[in-house]
């Protein structure tokens, strides 16, 4: 009996993989123009001033109206912005490789979004920590300065330990997802648990679909080690969810349990301390992806315009145990 699951469990993972190589095979076909990124960090810290005026006619966006221009030029020899572009310089001194991946990335996005504008892609430095790359209908804008890697020493006395995986250079790519998923994704239809749980799985399915060959630790921003603990205790996380029966409660503390960035989740049992946090956004992930693996004739775009309810309901999800 055992040898009859086995072999059928293989089959089904080989023609999930042949589904798979054949949706990959058509987005190769898929014509997009050449990436080139334009290094408006090197511009602007490597103009003098006299070439100011020249700048702002290729960037206008970058340089609102209201702004003088002695401000960007004291800006351009700030010394701490100076010292962040020569790291920037130090870890990035070409952009070839993230050329490449931008250009599969759009290939993908193309795919699935056929009427898609092809953006500029934009490099800059910023001292703003909270504002990471950004994707806009015409603007890929990265500021390199937020993933120069979790070991930095403009990020160790800046973030906690918990926060430093956001920062390595792995995370370029899904935050570009998670901007440019903002308007594609429905809104929460209510506050339940539920409703955040599938929010945030429909965000990672859409990193499974755009970015089939980011690892999947990289696409949540966890470490090898924490997807790991996800996997290995999702059948008592699952236990926990539905005996506490916290799927449709509204309770306003669950968001900062079970979702939000935090050093650890709050089941409030003795495994928290060993656990990552936002475990509630990586289990509606599985649920998701169940919900894809048993529904094949659904959309992506079908996907994220769904209620979280029947996502829930018809995805036969059952933790791996």
């Amino acid at each position: 009996m055992k040898k009859i699951l086995l072999f059928i469990l293989l089959a089904l993972a080989v023609v999930s993989c042949e589904e798979k190589s054949a949706v990959e095979k058509k987005i190769e076909k898929v014509a997009v123009p050449e990436v080139k990124i334009e290094r408006f960090d090197k511009l602007f810290f490597e103009t003098k001033p006299d070439g100011l005026p020249k700048l702002k006619l290729r960037f206008p966006f970058l340089f609102p109206p209201e702004t003088p221009d002695n401000v960007w030029l004291q800006r351009m020899n700030e010394p701490f912005l100076r010292e962040l572009y020569t790291e920037v310089e130090k870890k990035y001194p070409d952009v070839d490789t993230l050329e490449t991946t931008i250009e599969q990335l759009l290939k993908h996005v193309k795919y699935y979004y056929p009427k898609f504008t092809m953006p500029r892609v934009i490099t800059m430095v910023n001292d703003d920590q909270t504002v990471k790359s950004v994707y806009t209908d015409n603007l890929i804008i990265i500021p390199l300065s937020l993933y120069l890697g979790k070991d930095h020493k403009f990020y160790v006395n800046s973030f906690d330990a918990y926060q430093l995986q956001q920062y390595e250079p792995s995370q370029i790519l899904p935050d570009i997802v998670t901007s440019f998923s903002r308007d594609k994704i429905v809104a929460l239809q209510d506050k339940t648990l539920l409703s955040y749980m599938m929010y945030y799985g429909k965000l990672l399915y859409l990193k499974d679909r755009l970015l089939p060959e980011v690892a999947d630790n990289d696409k949540i921003g966890y470490t090898r080690e924490q997807l790991t603990w996800a996997k290995e205790n999702e059948a008592p996380m699952w236990t926990y969810f539905v005996e506490n029966k916290l799927f449709y409660s509204s309770d306003a503390r669950l968001p900062n349990r079970f979702i939000n960035p935090a050093p650890f989740t709050k089941f409030e049992m003795e495994w928290d301390n060993d656990s990552p946090g936002r475990l509630g956004q990586w289990m509606g992930w599985q649920i998701v992806r169940s919900y894809m693996d048993n529904n094949k004739n659904v959309t992506l775009q079908q996907l994220l315009a769904m209620d979280a309810k029947t996502i829930f309901d018809k995805s036969k999800y059952k933790p791996n145990k």
